[in-house]
């Protein structure tokens, strides 16, 4: 666990422009944050857990959850460990009886069971010192976002995620950031599209309907 730095979910914010969703972790031991867009069903499963939400069927990663607990099995931790090709690798960290097992998955997948499952969040510390990034004024976002992504527009929406007032540190630098020219640029989970957003003032950060 040595090159393992543990994170925490900052915040969860949306784009009012593209709706494109990015997920904030950070690193407990830096000022270092790693932003990570992720698709709409993902947040929505990361919003529930974190605001405890009472639902009348188990979503899909209350289900997971449910069957590892059925299997006798247990969920230790997960693991954000490494980016090849722009994209971030994660595991799920299982152990049944005795045995470890390390499950292939994606980072929003491995956060939102996590979440659940009260376990820690840990990423490799050549991740959080490649993809990680700390707040700066007077920068900007300029490129566009994807699905499971790190932010490359104007992320301009905020959601509590009930860690209370930790988002503030990072409100402006989301909102100023210039990730397009910088060589430790975020790296991606997972494709899709999205649209630029150019930034605006906090004036526009309101609330998901959740």
């Amino acid at each position: 666990m040595a090159n393992l730095h543990e994170v925490v979910v900052d915040s969860l914010r949306v784009s009012l422009t593209s709706q494109q969703r990015v997920i904030v972790l950070k690193d407990t031991q830096n000022d270092l944050y790693i932003p990570i867009w992720i698709g709409t069903f993902e947040s929505e499963s990361i919003v529930v857990a974190l605001q405890k939400i009472e639902v009348s069927r188990p979503q899909t990663h209350d289900l997971l959850k449910n069957v590892i607990q059925a299997l006798g099995a247990r969920l230790k931790h997960v693991e954000l460990s490494k980016i090849q090709a722009d994209t971030f690798y994660s595991f799920l960290v299982l152990e049944n009886d005795k045995t470890e097992y390390r499950v292939d998955s994606r980072p929003s997948d491995a956060i939102a069971l996590a979440i659940r499952c009260h376990v820690p969040i840990f990423v490799d510390s050549e991740v959080i010192f490649s993809a990680g990034v700390r707040p700066e004024k007077d920068m900007r976002l300029t490129k566009t976002p994807a699905e499971d992504r790190s932010p490359h527009a104007d992320i301009e929406e905020e959601i509590d995620t009930s860690l209370e007032k930790n988002l503030s540190v990072f409100d402006d630098f989301l909102k100023n950031i210039d990730l397009g020219s910088t060589p430790s640029e975020p790296k991606t989970d997972e494709d899709s599209e999205g649209g630029n957003d150019e930034p605006d003032n906090s004036d526009n950060d309101l609330l998901l309907p959740f």
